[in-house]
């Protein structure tokens, strides 16, 4: 008689860090996504003035150095939405009050293009945190199961990934990563600049879309 064993093999859970270099390695290389940012607790400004309350954005990275973005912020108790567009290091808004577009005015700091810069932004963050990185497991999130893991980030990198609005300490942020293609699809961290913390919630979302970023009709 004759007998067989099938053969069973399985595939062991990449560790902590393999997950945060995966992920610092496509964050290095994304060409286009799409990503929201909110904020809560202690107000933050885009303006050195402190006359716009940033509240939460929602917008589209292309590579190299675009991004452009729909910005609600909050103007002596009023919330209106502004357009912001960066490339390579120029930016335009929309005039809060006439809507049209203008040049950045003096002390603007909102820049979300930086997060995606592979020298700066959360490629560095990421690599930065190997060594510090706590693994929270598996978690299910819209029907995909990602990797919850946490890390310390320096002051310098919380300044870039809050798009220039915040320069404070070192904080602990946590991520959510598909481990396979190393996106990074969540992170969360509170920074603490005035008399209670400022809460930050990024998600990152449709990598690879077909996306342009053009400079504003300044004449329309």
């Amino acid at each position: 008689a004759c007998s067989s064993t099938e053969a069973t093999t399985t595939t062991a859970s990449p560790t902590a860090v393999g997950v945060l270099e995966t992920a610092a390695a496509t964050m290095g290389s994304v060409e286009t996504v799409q990503f929201s940012i909110e904020r809560g607790g202690e107000p933050v400004y885009i303006d050195t003035q402190g006359f716009l309350e940033f509240v939460s954005a929602t917008g589209r990275y292309a590579a190299p150095g675009a991004a452009e973005a729909l910005v609600t912020v909050s103007a002596l108790g009023l919330s209106t939405e502004v357009g912001a567009v960066v490339i390579e290091g120029d930016t335009w808004l929309t005039n809060p009050i006439t809507g049209a577009w203008e040049p950045t005015p003096p002390g603007y700091t909102f820049d979300p293009a930086t997060l995606f810069e592979p020298q700066i932004g959360f490629r560095a963050m990421l690599q930065e945190g190997i060594p510090t990185v706590e693994d929270l497991g598996d978690e299910v999130v819209d029907e995909t199961a990602l990797r919850h893991l946490q890390f310390t980030a320096s002051g310098e990198r919380v300044e870039v990934v809050t798009a220039g609005m915040v320069r404070g300490a070192d904080v602990t942020i946590d991520v959510w990563i598909e481990p396979t293609s190393g996106e990074l699809r969540r992170a969360k961290f509170p920074t603490t600049i005035g008399a209670t913390p400022t809460q930050w919630d990024l998600t990152f979302f449709d990598y690879g879309a077909d996306i342009t970023i053009t400079p504003p009709d300044l004449e329309g």
